[in-house]
């Protein structure tokens, strides 16, 4: 009875038209710091400077903006609803029941993440600042300095690099096309390209990200693991590294017009 309740509030939540209206703002701001990231590799790329390649170089780039304080509460607003509907959809999936205890796995993964983006952006709003590659550095370097954390971390790669794969997968294949209403003709077709490239980036992303993770495990060095930013910024130090970095960052920006698109289009 309790569980059937449960469900039942989880239902009515997931329903909600604020909730699901806050969540489009998530995909919104969601998008708009991809397209940040992808921007700032792009500079790194072709030498004009930039920052750091991350969540934390997208949000430090809008809290100095104008009106950046505003924008960034924006930010804290959407990722933690975006979180939270995430977090409760979770709860009143239907179907088959192998599927679905993958997709609300899947489902809680994200809203972790999310509510971690939430928790960073809520850091700037409030005037101060973060480092994501510091915080990689810092968490993989207490993980190697406790019993069996090597071996955790190495698993944590493996699993970063699962979910790089299905990025990829989920582009190529084209299976980001249920998460939303696909419109028609030529700005239909122009949609379903911006997915394909911006999951298979994203997901390119990720798979550098995950490979310096098993390196700082299997060389016992934490400042071998730095997160996106250096993930982006290594590739850069590889031979045709500009040109691959230059191809992630305009994949990223791609991504994240997609997100603006499914905020507006989003089957929720």
């Amino acid at each position: 009875m309790i569980n059937a309740s449960a469900t039942h509030i989880a239902h009515e939540a997931s329903n909600s038209s604020t909730l699901q209206l806050l969540a489009r703002l998530g995909f919104a701001v969601n998008g708009l710091l991809h397209i940040l990231i992808g921007s700032i590799a792009i500079t790194v790329a072709v030498g004009a400077g930039g920052g750091s390649a991350d969540q934390s170089g997208a949000l430090g780039q809008l809290g100095s903006s104008p009106g950046g304080v505003f924008l960034l509460w924006t930010v804290v607003v959407g990722m933690f609803a975006l979180g939270l509907w995430l977090l409760v959809s979770a709860f009143v999936m239907q179907g088959d029941p192998k599927r679905k205890w993958s997709r609300r796995f899947a489902n809680l993964a994200k809203a972790v993440v999310y509510f971690a983006l939430g928790v960073t952006a809520l850091t700037f709003a409030r005037g101060g600042s973060a480092s994501s590659a510091s915080s990689t550095q810092s968490a993989s370097s207490s993980l190697l300095a406790s019993p069996g954390g090597i071996i955790v971390l190495f698993l944590l790669g493996v699993a970063v690099l699962g979910v790089a794969g299905y990025f990829v997968y989920k582009g190529a294949a084209q299976k980001f096309r249920s998460d939303l209403a696909v419109p028609s003709g030529t700005v239909g077709r122009v949609v379903i390209a911006l997915g394909v490239v911006g999951y298979i980036a994203k997901g390119v992303a990720l798979g550098v990200v995950a490979i310096l993770i098993g390196v700082a495990a299997l060389t016992r060095d934490a400042s071998k693991s730095t997160g996106l930013d250096g993930a982006l910024k290594a590739l850069a130090a590889l031979p045709f590294g500009t040109l691959a970095l230059l191809l992630i960052g305009s994949g990223l920006i791609a991504y994240g017009i997609y997100c603006f698109v499914r905020a507006r289009r989003a089957q929720l």
